[in-house]
C-alpha cells in the first residue's frame, strides 16, 4: 500500500470568490449602508441644528457691537417695528410681484427651450454655445444694458429676474431629455408610437426630476436677481429696506429684509417638492 502525500490546500489569496464575506457580514454591511433616519429623527437633527444655530448666534451677536452686528430676538423686534410702519409690507409685496412674474417667464422659456434642444440636435448645436455664454457671464454686468432698454421701472426688473432664472432650467431641462435611456426610445420607434406618445409616456416623465432640480436652483438665483435688480435700477421693494436700513447704520432692521428672502427661499423649494411628490411619485425621497 503506497504511502498518500498529504495534499496543501489551494491557496485562495487569487481566488474571487474567498473574498466574498459571509452572507451574515454583507446583510450587515447592507443594512448599514442603508440605514436612513425615521421621519421623527429627521425632524430633530433639523430643527434641533437650527435651534443651536439660533442659540449660538443670540449669544455671540450680543457681544458684538450691534452696529456691525446684530442677534436673533433684535431681528424679531425690528420685524415687529417695521410691520407696525407699514414699510415692510409694501417692500415684501413689490419684491414678491417681480419675482413671481420674472420667475414664470424665466421658467416657461427655459422649459420650452431646454424641451426643443434635447429633442433636436440641430438645436442644441445652434443653442449651446449661446446659452453657455451667457450663463458664464457675469449677469449684473447687464444690469446697465437692461436699463437702457427698459428704464427704471419694473420692466427692467422683471427683465433680470427671467435672465437669472432661465439658464438652471433651460439646461436642467436640455440634460433631462437628453438623459431618457435611448434603448426606451428604440423601443418606442419598433411599436411605432407616435411622437405625441412618445413625449407623453417616456420623454417628459424622464425629464421632470430634471426640470425640477433646474426650478429649485432657478429659486435661489431668482431670490439673488431680484435684489441686485433693486439694487442697480428704481432703489424699492426689499432691496429698498436694505440700502436705507444700511445708510443708518440699523444692523438689526437690515437683517429683516435678508431673513424674510432666506425664508422665501426655503418655503418655495419646500413647495416645489411637494408638487413634485404628485407629479414624479415614483421618485424616492432622499
Amino acid at each position: 500500500m503506497s504511502a498518500t502525500t498529504p495534499t496543501t490546500p489551494p491557496d485562495r489569496r487569487h481566488d474571487p470568490l474567498a473574498q466574498v464575506p459571509p452572507q451574515r457580514e454583507i446583510q450587515a454591511r447592507r443594512t448599514l449602508r442603508l440605514r436612513t433616519l425615521t421621519k421623527n429623527q429627521r425632524r430633530a437633527v433639523r430643527y434641533g441644528s437650527l435651534l443651536v444655530i439660533l442659540i449660538a448666534w443670540e449669544i455671540y451677536g450680543r457681544s458684538v457691537n450691534p452696529i456691525v452686528f446684530t442677534y436673533p430676538t433684535a431681528i424679531v423686534q425690528a420685524f415687529f417695528d417695521m410691520i407696525a410702519d407699514g414699510t415692510l409690507v409694501d417692500a415684501l409685496v413689490d419684491t414678491l410681484v417681480v419675482l413671481l412674474i420674472g420667475s414664470v417667464i424665466g421658467v416657461v422659456f427655459g422649459v420650452a427651450l431646454g424641451l426643443v434642444a434635447g429633442r433636436s440636435d440641430v438645436a442644441r448645436q445652434i443653442l449651446d454655445i449661446p446659452i453657455n455664454a451667457l450663463y458664464a457671464l457675469p449677469a449684473v454686468a447687464l444690469i446697465p444694458v437692461i436699463v437702457l432698454w427698459f428704464g427704471f421701472g419694473d420692466s427692467a426688473k422683471i427683465f433680470v429676474v427671467a435672465f437669472f432664472v432661465f439658464f438652471p432650467v433651460v439646461i436642467n431641462t436640455q440634460r433631462g431629455v437628453a438623459e431618457v435611456d435611448p434603448e426606451l426610445l428604440e423601443v418606442t420607434r419598433s411599436f411605432c408610437s407616435s411622437e405625441s406618445r412618445v413625449w407623453r409616456d417616456l420623454l417628459l416623465p424622464g425629464a421632470l426630476p430634471f426640470i425640477f432640480t433646474g426650478i429649485r436652483l432657478a429659486i435661489g438665483r431668482g431670490l439673488v436677481g431680484v435684489i441686485v435688480a433693486e439694487f442697480f435700477t428704481a432703489i424699492s421693494g426689499l432691496g429698498n429696506l436694505i440700502v436705507t436700513n444700511a445708510n443708518t447704520f440699523e444692523t438689526a432692521r437690515v437683517f429683516v429684509p435678508i431673513v424674510i428672502l432666506s425664508l422665501i427661499g426655503v418655503v418655495l423649494t419646500g413647495a416645489l417638492g411637494a408638487v413634485e411628490k404628485v407629479l414624479a411619485p415614483w421618485r424616492r425621497d432622499q
